[in-house]
């Protein structure tokens, strides 16, 4: 190449042409089978998507019924505002009030079940090792962070979370009245005695995880934005890695699935979803 201007069409041809196999630290990996640094156990073949989410980032994937996801909170700061949706009908997508009163529990973990507003699984909390998650506040916007950082709109430097989660929801024709509350993960948020929601922002340790487990065909919308409670004046948010794979459909010995009525109950509803 001899001329790497941009400023007419085959400088800017040769230019794009240039970059092709550069890396930088967010972006997917296409295909995902090129994955260099699989989850444990993981064959290439079987790895469905691995993309890393820099600050104010957001992506999207659909996934099918079985899949497994792995997120991972790279450099300790990270805070995942996730939505799903039924892939084949999005009118039924995850209900967070729903989530909570069902399960008799706010705080998600290990075995814990992300329900729909039909009163389905969507997926399954297999392993987590952050245990600071949200169920309550719901995704930051762009007067919140107008008001903390100065500008919080989509194409600014300091974006909010519920317009990437409007951005990722336009990939499957889903507009802004689909967005819906949120759950965020990474940043754990309590009630006090008091009734006040207390938010524990961290930095935590680099590298925590959560995996999940997709029981339906699923869109997965998450961004990757400092949380709406945070107080630190700087828009601090560090890269969440997304890693996921083709696993087995859930059978009916299942501890998640059996470990109390109310699960249960979810999971029969989704299996006679997918008896037809």
């Amino acid at each position: 190449m001899t001329d790497s201007s941009t400023a007419d069409p085959y400088g800017a041809r040769a230019h794009a042409r240039a970059m092709a196999g550069r890396r930088v630290t967010a972006m997917p990996t296409v295909p995902a089978t090129d994955a260099s640094d699989r989850p444990a156990g993981v064959a290439r073949e079987d790895m469905l998507w691995d993309e890393t989410v820099a600050a104010g980032g957001y992506a999207a994937k659909e996934l099918h019924r079985g899949a497994r996801l792995c997120l991972t909170d790279l450099g300790g700061d990270g805070c995942v505002s996730m939505l799903v949706f039924n892939a084949e009908r999005p009118s039924e997508r995850l209900n967070a009030a729903d989530t909570v009163k069902v399960q008799w529990n706010a705080y998600l973990g290990a075995g814990r079940l992300l329900l729909s507003d039909m009163g389905r699984v969507l997926m399954a909390l297999l392993e987590d090792t952050a245990e600071t998650h949200d169920t309550f506040c719901g995704a930051s916007n762009e007067r919140s962070n107008g008001l903390k950082y100065g500008d919080g709109s989509n194409w600014g430097t300091r974006p909010n979370a519920r317009d990437r989660l409007i951005l990722a929801a336009a990939k499957f024709g889903l507009e802004r009245r689909d967005v819906h509350p949120c759950i965020n993960w990474f940043k754990g948020v309590h009630v006090a005695d008091d009734g006040t929601t207390v938010l524990n922002h961290g930095p935590f340790a680099p590298g925590r995880t959560l995996t999940l487990r997709a029981e339906m065909n699923l869109l997965v919308l998450v961004a990757n934005c400092p949380h709406v409670l945070d107080p630190r004046a700087a828009y601090t948010a560090t890269p969440v890695r997304l890693a996921a794979w083709r696993g087995p459909v859930t059978g009916a010995d299942d501890s998640v699935r059996n470990a109390t009525p109310e699960g249960l109950r979810a999971f029969l509803n989704t299996e006679e979803y997918f008896r037809r």
